[in-house]
């Protein structure tokens, strides 16, 4: 039996890219809190002929998360690779005025979360497998500061895991995508003129196919 690709973050925006990018190789196990948005991906994916496993939880539940690594490890051994793509971006705003409760959920999702993760999948990982996390550098610029701070830790987590990679340890891939016509992205850039952004499905399949998953 395949292993599956354990995409978190998959209902939307480059989740769900990678997601229908990587459908024809493998099948795909997707994660996100938005069961509509996962509902919509799985059609997507049957439409290509590939397959899905919706898995609708919230990755800041650790009792959710550790559920879902024990089914996958009871029915499929392990997964074949892990794309990260959950985030939260918290409104912008100026640092000296960052509202408490946008920072805990910021730190929730990016950070806790990704470590949770991180700790859980890992074991569900071969050497010949991989994980991919998302580069977004937006700390130290004005106004992104609880989304520019937390992403920053999240791909500090990421880099760290990747120098302590040996040859019995998954390939870790650090990317940094192009900037895309987003739901986050237009909430940080409203009014924007989208036009010369990179579709998503057009920038999943330039990162599948440069880190050599296609």
């Amino acid at each position: 039996m395949e292993k599956p690709i354990l995409i978190t973050g998959a209902s939307r925006g480059l989740g769900a890219a990678m997601a229908e990018t990587l459908c024809t190789t493998r099948p795909i196990m997707a994660v996100a809190r938005t069961v509509g948005g996962l509902e919509d991906l799985d059609d997507r994916i049957k439409a290509k002929g590939g397959s899905a496993t919706l898995a609708p939880i919230d990755i800041t539940d650790p009792d959710a998360v550790t559920h879902l690594c024990n089914s996958i490890a009871g029915r499929w051994g392990g997964v074949s690779g892990w794309v990260h793509a959950a985030v939260h971006a918290a409104p912008l705003s100026p640092a000296t005025m960052t509202g408490a409760k946008d920072f805990a959920k910021s730190t929730a999702v990016n950070v806790t979360a990704t470590v949770d993760l991180m700790g859980k999948v890992a074991p569900l990982l071969a050497a010949d497998s991989w994980a991919m996390f998302f580069d977004d550098p937006r700390a130290g610029q004005k106004f992104f500061g609880a989304y520019g701070a937390t992403k920053a830790a999240q791909i500090a987590l990421a880099k760290s895991w990747a120098s302590e990679a040996t040859t019995t340890s998954p390939a870790i891939h650090i990317v940094a995508p192009a900037p895309m016509p987003t739901a986050i992205r237009a909430r940080f850039f409203p009014g924007e003129d989208r036009t010369p952004l990179t579709p998503t499905l057009v920038e999943a399949a330039r990162l599948a196919t440069e880190t050599g998953l296609i």
